[in-house]
């Protein structure tokens, strides 16, 4: 546990599990100038301000509905958390560090290609879409640095694509170029889990997707086969 004072705050930092295993930083905030002390649950007020994020997005979350499902009063949040913005950029890299570890949980289950099919499929039940890719089609031309955050935690997210895809047999260049593809297409995927379309049509183009990236993997492509005849 580490601990700081700034002024009459005083921080106590640990560390936590929440929100599908992922470690997150559990930091309890006293206020010594006050008769009673600001402390809460943080770990449980991020994850439900995230939630309140994620469903309505930041520009149409307030600080009133915030502080309501927070539980936390006005005081409680400056102090904790500054700001919106900075709260959401918070709320943000936790739903990254979530959407990694489901990425990692599966792939220890299954083969990578049927992990990354699985995980697709998953993700496609959420009918909030994706945090990621609703900020950045949000606030692009309104905020681009909180839109170019989301897309670096979009790059962690195709480059584990591309370290998968190696893993099942993928050349260097052929794993760059499937990977990409398949952000395209999850990105698609979770705008469209937003739209009253009937599941079994996305699960019926994942399952296209994936036929697709098999048979890639599966084939050698002209270079290789030359190699293959000459050696």
């Amino acid at each position: 546990m580490t601990a700081a004072n700034l002024g009459n705050v005083d921080v106590r930092e640990t560390l936590t599990e929440s929100f599908g295993g992922v470690a997150i930083l559990n930091r309890s905030v006293h206020n010594s100038g006050m008769a009673r002390p600001i402390e809460f649950d943080r770990p449980e007020a991020v994850n439900r301000a995230m939630a309140l994020f994620w469903r309505q997005g930041y520009q149409a979350t307030s600080l009133a509905g915030l502080l309501c499902v927070m539980g936390i009063s006005r005081s409680s949040f400056y102090a904790a958390f500054g700001d919106k913005r900075r709260l959401f950029v918070e709320c943000l890299d936790l739903f990254a560090r979530h959407t990694m570890d489901v990425l990692e949980r599966t792939r220890a289950g299954m083969p990578p290609v049927d992990a990354l099919q699985a995980f697709f499929a998953r993700d496609d039940r959420s009918p909030w879409g994706c945090m990621l890719v609703n900020t950045v089609l949000e606030m692009a031309g309104v905020d681009d640095d909180l839109a170019a955050h989301a897309s670096r935690h979009l790059g962690q997210v195709q480059r584990l694509f591309r370290t998968y895809l190696q893993d099942a047999g993928a050349a260097p260049a052929l794993a760059e170029d499937l990977a990409a593809m398949l952000m395209l297409v999850l990105q698609g995927v979770r705008v469209s889990s937003r739209r009253p379309l009937p599941a079994s049509a996305r699960l019926q183009s994942i399952a296209t997707t994936f036929r697709l990236v098999r048979n890639a993997i599966a084939t050698p492509t002209g270079s290789e086969r030359t190699r293959e005849i000459t050696a």
